[in-house]
């Protein structure tokens, strides 16, 4: 990689390392909200679902943004919004509030991957290597945010907690300040102007990229997102349950191993980002698609009889989540990128997380509904089944794509 490749990457590691910070310590905080505001897990799955969703919604403005302006100031705008949520998330008193807070850092963080994702897209040159570092650089805030959450959590109040975690953000601010580098080196002058100025440009540049195979990319986004959505926001109060995890005492504090052990699994995600970033670079992204919905077909089937197996076996299966389900994220960013033009990628990766993010965020709503109503098995069946279809769409949009098909630019 070159100096602005190393830069640009660097900038865009930070902004989603911050992303998935916050995004997947909420969950540590499900377990405390369901007592502390006495609240059903179908409402609370239905609060955080919200916020979730409004993390793909607000996709798609802020992919027509990156187009037209570039992404960096956007990056910045996204992190400062996160940590103003979560200051109000840290003051709430009721179950409103709450959400209010939420919500405030949903609208933030949707601005994230669209921007984030353009910018590798369309300004490095070693654009796979760069997903892989991108992806293992989210994957230290997926591991380290719940772990950070779950220690604080054995020494403070929620609400001291979350206030404690908006210090990371404003050192990753003032570090991506620093940065220099070309947001557009990577492409030709002709595609540096280009991008949706207009309600009729909008329209036009949205037609164009709904009429190839990036129907189906969007579709699998779907399928990915509430699979995503739908394994991990109740997963520490699954594991909690289990007698394996019983809550235990230590130097006089009360300490919940299942949270330590839900972000152990996540840190394995860091691997699988850097493996599905790396595998693109070698195998046609496609077929690697293929074969990671395949093996989460079977780690959904496999999840409730490892976890009644015992301690080894859960390690296993629960392990391969993590590391499977985030080895799509770059594999499927390198898919969009080869199936799109690079002057409307931001929109593209608009639409993508609107569907990964925003229809996905059901997945926390589902997952709330089946656990009240069944049990984890029916979860993790639906769950099969949906990585069943992601793998149907995947093999035909394989079987129709030429191996080289967008790995020129265009």
């Amino acid at each position: 990689m070159n100096r602005n490749d190393r830069n640009l990457t660097a900038f865009a590691m930070l902004g989603h390392s911050m992303f998935h910070t916050y995004e997947l310590v909420i969950p540590i905080f499900v377990t405390v909200w369901l007592d502390g505001f006495s609240v059903t897990t179908a409402t609370l799955g239905i609060v955080v679902g919200a916020a979730y969703a409004l993390t793909g919604v607000g996709a798609l403005p802020s992919g027509v943004l990156a187009d037209r302006y570039g992404g960096s100031r956007l990056v910045v705008a996204c992190m400062i919004g996160m940590g103003a949520g979560f200051l109000v998330v840290a003051a709430a008193p009721t179950v409103p509030v709450l959400a209010a807070g939420l919500l405030l850092w949903g609208a933030a963080a949707s601005i994230y991957h669209p921007a984030g994702l353009t910018l590798i897209s369309r300004g490095a040159t070693e654009r796979g290597t760069a997903f892989a570092y991108h992806g293992m650089a989210g994957n230290v805030g997926v591991a380290t945010g719940p772990l950070l959450g779950a220690v604080l959590l054995a020494f403070f109040g929620w609400r001291t907690v979350a206030v404690l975690l908006v210090v990371p953000l404003v050192v990753a601010i003032v570090a991506a300040l620093r940065l220099d580098f070309e947001e557009g080196a990577a492409e030709s002058g002709d595609e540096r102007d280009a991008g949706v100025d207009s309600l009729a440009g909008f329209l036009r540049q949205s037609r164009r990229l709904f009429v190839g195979g990036f129907v189906l990319v969007f579709l699998v986004g779907n399928l990915y997102g509430l699979y995503y959505r739908g394994s991990f926001t109740f997963l520490p109060d699954i594991l909690g349950e289990l007698p394996l995890f019983e809550p235990a005492t230590l130097w006089g504090r009360t300490v919940e191993p299942s949270q330590y052990v839900y972000s152990g699994l996540l840190i394995l995600g860091g691997l699988g980002q850097f493996a599905g970033g790396k595998l693109v670079d070698r195998v046609q992204a496609e077929y690697a698609l293929v074969g990671t919905f395949a093996a989460l077909v079977v780690v959904a089937v496999m999840f409730v009889p490892a976890a009644e197996a015992g301690i080894v076996p859960l390690l296993v299966v629960g392990g391969l989540l993590g590391f499977l389900v985030f080895m799509e994220a770059p594999i499927n960013q390198e898919v969009i990128s080869r199936h799109v033009p690079a002057d409307v990628r931001g929109l593209s990766f608009g639409y993508t997380y609107v569907a990964v993010l925003g229809v996905g965020a059901l997945g926390a709503a589902v997952a709330g509904v089946v656990l009240s109503r069944w049990d984890a098995a029916a979860l993790f069946s639906l769950l099969a089944a949906l990585a069943v279809v992601a793998v149907g769409l995947g093999v035909y949009l394989a079987r129709t794509t030429p191996a080289d098909y967008g790995t020129r630019p265009t």
